[in-house]
Parts: C-alpha cells; sequence; structure tokens
C-alpha cells in the first residue's frame, strides 16, 4: 500500500494556487481542483456552488481591486484517511492602505488519487482577533 501520508505543504500549495489569477482564471484548473459538490461559505456570508464559483473566477481581473492576498498561519488537520482540514490566516491589503483580515478554513478530500477542496469558509476578523493565539 502506499503511503497516505499528507503533509502540508502539498495542501498548502494547492490552496495558494486558487489565491493565484493566472489559476483562478483557468477554468479546468478550478474545475480540477473544486470537488463536485464543492460549497464556500464567502467572508460577504454569501453560499456559493461549485459552478458558480467557477465562473466568478474565470471572469476575475489579472489584479484583485482590493489588493493583494497574504496567507499566514497554516495548520492542517487530518479527519479521515482521504480528507483534511486546513486552517489559515489571510490579509489583503489594499493599494490605499487598508487591510482586510480573515480567518480561512477548506475541506480537502482526496479523490481518484488527486486532492480537491470540498468545502472553503473565510470570516472577516478584526486586527486583533486575527493575530491572537488560538
Amino acid at each position: 500500500m502506499a503511503d497516505r501520508t499528507v503533509q502540508i505543504d502539498e495542501i498548502r500549495a494547492l490552496e495558494e494556487a486558487l489565491h493565484r489569477p493566472e489559476v483562478r482564471r483557468s477554468r479546468t484548473a478550478v474545475e480540477a481542483l473544486l470537488a463536485q459538490g464543492f460549497v464556500e461559505f464567502g467572508a460577504s456570508g454569501t453560499r456559493y456552488h461549485r459552478a458558480e464559483m467557477i465562473e466568478l473566477l474565470c471572469e476575475e481581473d489579472d489584479t484583485p481591486a482590493d489588493g493583494v492576498l497574504e496567507a499566514t498561519d497554516f495548520a492542517l488537520t487530518p479527519i479521515s484517511p482521504d480528507a483534511v482540514l486546513l486552517i489559515y490566516r489571510t490579509v489583503r491589503k489594499g493599494s490605499d492602505g487598508s487591510e482586510k483580515r480573515a480567518l480561512r478554513s477548506s475541506i480537502w478530500k482526496r479523490n481518484a488519487g488527486r486532492w480537491q477542496m470540498l468545502f472553503h469558509q473565510g470570516t472577516l476578523t478584526s486586527a486583533i482577533d486575527a493575530t491572537a493565539d488560538s
């Protein structure tokens, strides 16, 4: 039997790929990364399903209007042999100096030997909350 140990670097790389404009605008890449049944609860409180998320991402501009996303404090928790929970923090720094912070969580599921995101949630937080120890 092959080693099925999941390394945080593997899942983090997949997660961060979805932060990059060139991946987000590629229908093929996003379809490969998002599992059938994918759901996202956005920081705005909006619920997105796989098909609408793919459409939204493919329509994005090269540079986000609200700045560059920086991700830190990644932690990975196995929840079954073929599923993991990834949590991390983000800050999006706007060109006007503003900062938008969020706590994020994703469930990644192994399907036919490859990892796909099944669920994602972003929750806005204050600068104080975003730097507090968990």
